[in-house]
């Protein structure tokens, strides 16, 4: 589960950032809530961010 929550949270950011787009239409893209896009993204870029975080340390 864990690894298909990464995959997840990839292909929406890959996908946002690369279409310059919303949340909202990044889920109407792959047919999910614009809620789920949101935690999905927010919860792995947090993962990210300390993990990038103690790599500077």
């Amino acid at each position: 589960m864990h690894n298909q929550t990464s995959d997840r949270a990839i292909m929406l950011g890959t996908y946002i950032l690369e279409n310059k787009t919303t949340v909202r239409a990044a889920a109407k893209q792959y047919g999910i809530s614009k809620s789920t896009v949101h935690s999905v993204v927010k919860k792995r870029m947090e993962f990210f961010n300390i993990n990038y975080k103690k790599q500077l340390s």
